[in-house]
């Protein structure tokens, strides 16, 4: 499968008008070929309309077709073969093994995503049988869900598969029936034209109409900004900075028909080391920590950015142990030049603060990523909101606290996040209980006795978190739950049989779970 730098809109593959770039290989510091050209606002046009046009006929297909052709599409991925993670490895610096595992999760994930549809549950039925007999009588009321329109989606920069063309946001959008218009990361456009074109191929094999999916190319705001005040888009998945994140909110805010914009974006991801465990386990939970936030140089928004635990020996010999791990960690290459300036220029903010001490620090190079620890006073934290903040890389800071009373009062002070973390024992179990409320009112992830790198792609996991972490703290961007960001209740009164969608109808034809007059059963 060749790379051409084309836009794929239609199912058609066209050349931006716009100003050109090339993918940059950040091991090698070198461009890679073809040249990739940025779309023009008749091109995006172009592929909003006809994801628009797609629609009523998309969200028509059944849950078994759509289902098919999530799995079409995964199959079409692997039927790529290695030249996808081959261009993959050149355009991020990411080893082999990471990306295809990487694969294998974008892949399970339409899978998951496939055996959901087939569940049915997802489109949430529910019967309230009419009461003739009743003063005033009540009517025949039927609700199902249905997708919301086309879906605009930005790729994400570290994860070029499974936050990219065909990740999450791609495959939760395609289940609830709505086109998807993507904007590619130019940190990855070839790997992006591979993945869309082996979506393009599914779409073709599933005889679904063209314009149920399109690929953009280009750089500058201006194509995301286009994209989302289209007034065929309907919602916006994002995956990115809170620069961008809450730009394209803005811009969706301001449309006279405003859409609801789904952006990860910020998150520090705390870490809480409670007395019990560290005596029990300090030194093994350092190597842990330091393993944690070097994996893939620091750059998962689920980075540990920021460990709390109590002053004393044991935090001491805590953070002895992690210095000394990670200047074992050599720099490795960041994924985009960009990226690798932001996070340089985040760890000298927090090396110049004069209440942080650095613990350690390696000699950065462009381009590059070497891990930093920098410690605090919990005092200190809550006096200075610049240490609050995002250094997205393979730092981490770490806050002493008086006592654990002490840790939630930080707590309180914390922005949204993705996660955080207990370390404990059993003796810490009061301490944990201490600080539920607080982390339940900030998190959209609470884990014990492991580290927040790592998302499981399942029916309970939760990837999103309040502001900054999310632009809606009320969904998640990982799991089949990431299916309700793209559909909205309708309700059927008093519709004759021959009217109602499938899954409203007498004697359940579709087999699903649906809740009749509050009883949930197959009924």
């Amino acid at each position: 499968m060749s790379i051409t730098g084309e836009a794929l809109i239609g199912g058609v593959a066209v050349r931006g008008t716009g100003k050109h770039f090339k993918a940059f290989d950040p091991s090698k510091r070198e461009e890679l070929e073809p040249a990739f050209y940025a779309v023009d606002e008749a091109q995006i046009d172009q592929a909003c309309q006809l994801a628009a046009a797609a629609f009523d006929t998309f969200r028509a297909t059944s849950n078994e077709e759509r289902a098919r052709f999530l799995e079409t599409v995964g199959e079409q991925i692997m039927a790529i073969g290695d030249e996808l993670i081959v261009r993959a490895m050149a355009e991020s610096g990411l080893p082999r093994v990471r990306l295809e595992g990487e694969r294998g999760r974008t892949v399970n994930q339409l899978r998951l995503f496939a055996e959901m549809l087939r569940e049915g549950s997802w489109a949430d039925v529910r019967i309230d049988s009419p009461l003739p007999e009743r003063t005033p009588p009540r009517p025949d009321l039927r609700l199902r869900m249905i997708g919301l329109g086309p879906v605009a989606v930005f790729a994400a920069s570290n994860f070029p598969l499974a936050f990219s063309v065909a990740g999450g946001d791609t495959a939760s959008a395609f289940a609830a029936g709505c086109p998807v218009v993507l904007k590619a990361h130019s940190a990855h456009p070839g790997t992006s034209e591979l993945v869309a074109r082996a979506v393009i191929k599914a779409v073709e094999l599933c005889k679904l109409p063209a314009g149920v999916f399109a690929l953009l190319t280009g750089t500058g705001r201006h194509i995301g900004q286009g994209l989302v005040a289209h007034p065929a888009i309907q919602a916006v998945g994002f995956t990115g900075s809170r620069g961008g994140g809450t730009a394209l909110m803005a811009v969706a805010a301001a449309r006279p028909q405003p859409i609801p914009v789904y952006a990860e974006m910020s998150s520090i991801n705390p870490v809480f080391l409670l007395p019990g465990a560290m005596a029990a386990r300090g030194e093994q939970i350092a190597q842990g920590f330091a393993q944690s936030l070097t994996m893939g140089v620091g750059q998962f928004c689920t980075n540990p950015g920021l460990v709390l635990g109590i002053a004393g020996p044991e935090f001491d010999a805590f953070a002895k142990t992690a210095a000394a791990a990670l200047q074992n960690v050599p720099a490795a290459p960041m994924l985009t030049p960009g990226i690798a300036g932001s996070y340089q220029d985040g760890v000298q903010t927090l090396a110049a603060q004069d209440c942080v001490k650095t613990l350690a620090l390696a000699e950065q190079e462009e381009g590059r990523g070497a891990p930093a620890l920098f410690a605090t006073t919990a005092e200190s934290f809550l006096a200075e909101h610049a240490l609050h903040g995002e250094v997205f890389g393979p730092a981490s800071l770490l806050v002493a606290c008086k006592d654990v009373a002490e840790m939630r009062a930080v707590t309180e002070r914390l922005e949204g996040q993705l996660t955080a973390t207990l370390q404990l024992e059993d003796s810490d179990i009061d301490a944990a209980r201490e600080l539920l409320p607080s982390l339940e009112r900030k998190v959209g992830r609470i884990l014990a006795n492991g580290f927040p790198t790592g998302v499981e792609v399942s029916t309970a996991m939760v990837h999103g978190g309040p502001f900054p972490a999310t632009a809606d703290g009320r969904s998640t961007s990982v799991g089949t739950a990431a299916i309700g960001r793209f559909l909205r209740p309708v309700c059927y009164q008093n519709l004759p049989q021959a009217l109602l969608p499938e899954a409203l109808r007498d004697g359940n034809p579709q087999g699903i779970w649906r809740r009749t007059d509050g009883v949930l059963g197959k009924a």
